[in-house]
């Protein structure tokens, strides 16, 4: 039997639940709702409570591990991805880990991300190079995202700036997207962190790396514009989508309401961006037929 890979798993979920949207579980228990606030032990409890609101709108769900290690909340972790994939076994967990080091230790990284918590996919940090990468693509079917043009505004530091001994002086952040695209993607399973507040960079990710997923973090609570996003990264042939991309936003939807109706805010929340994402898709597809 042929095992399911990343890749898969994301147009399953595209396909099923009509949906580009991630949503992102990154719990502040400072920010819950009155009957949990302040309780690092109703973490799990929270986010499984998101988890079943927006199963069925959503492409993927994104854990942050750092909001739970902080809290001491990694086997809540263990348990909140476990749920996922017995609830919406169609939809893959991101492990949001950022992880960038070389040999045993990346090896222990993927080992973390895979075994241990059961992701589907991890975001990893490419500063490093290929052999900070290699030992994630090990595991049969196993996605990961690498930053590229991140949202925040200390990305230009590094990520804008003009390679001058490459041909037409890309910036590193489109080197990047072309080593993903072609000789580092030797499982197929590679996509790139592309941040949602800079559409006219998307476009140009796009045209480096054609046909890898992109994850887009900042629609929502971050201001990143969900129409504009789609328009610069979702491509299609014929109706059928070349490569996923990956629309996540987690405050707007996590904390859409402090009250005890958090869970149906959440829906809520997630169901008005899913539909402007579809809505976009759909304008998408309408120009490249006509």
């Amino acid at each position: 039997m042929t095992q399911t890979t990343f890749l898969d798993q994301l147009r399953d979920a595209q396909r099923i639940n009509g949906s580009l949207l991630c949503v992102g579980l990154d719990p502040e228990p400072a920010r819950f709702p009155a009957a949990y606030r302040g309780d690092a032990s109703k973490i799990y409890d929270f986010c499984a409570a998101i988890v079943d609101a927006t199963a069925d709108l959503v492409i993927a769900f994104k854990p942050q591990i750092a909001y739970f290690a902080a809290c001491r909340a990694e086997a809540q972790l263990e348990r909140l991805v476990a749920h996922i994939h017995t609830t919406a076994p169609h939809v893959p967990v991101i492990l949001d880990a950022k992880r960038g080091d070389i040999g045993s230790t990346a090896e222990q990284y993927a080992k973390e991300a895979f075994e241990r918590y059961g992701a589907d996919c991890v975001t990893l940090s490419p500063f490093m190079g290929f052999d900070s990468v290699q030992p994630y693509l090990k595991y049969h079917g196993k996605g990961a995202f690498l930053l590229c043009r991140t949202s925040n505004p200390g990305g230009d530091d590094l990520q804008n700036q003009r390679l001058a001994d490459l041909p037409g002086q890309p910036a590193l952040f489109e080197h990047i997207a072309s080593l993903v695209q072609g000789p580092w993607n030797t499982n197929g399973q590679l996509g790139l962190v592309v941040g949602a507040t800079y559409p006219a960079e998307i476009e140009r990710v796009r045209r480096a790396a054609p046909t890898v997923p992109l994850l887009i973090p900042g629609v929502g609570a971050q201001g990143g514009d969900a129409a504009a996003t789609v328009k610069a990264g979702y491509r299609a042939v014929a109706g059928q989508t070349i490569a996923p991309i990956v629309v996540n936003s987690s405050r707007a939807v996590l904390y859409a309401s402090s009250g005890a109706d958090f869970a149906a805010a959440a829906r809520s929340a997630a169901m008005a961006t899913r539909d402007q994402l579809r809505n976009a898709q759909a304008d998408q597809d309408k120009s490249v037929t006509n």
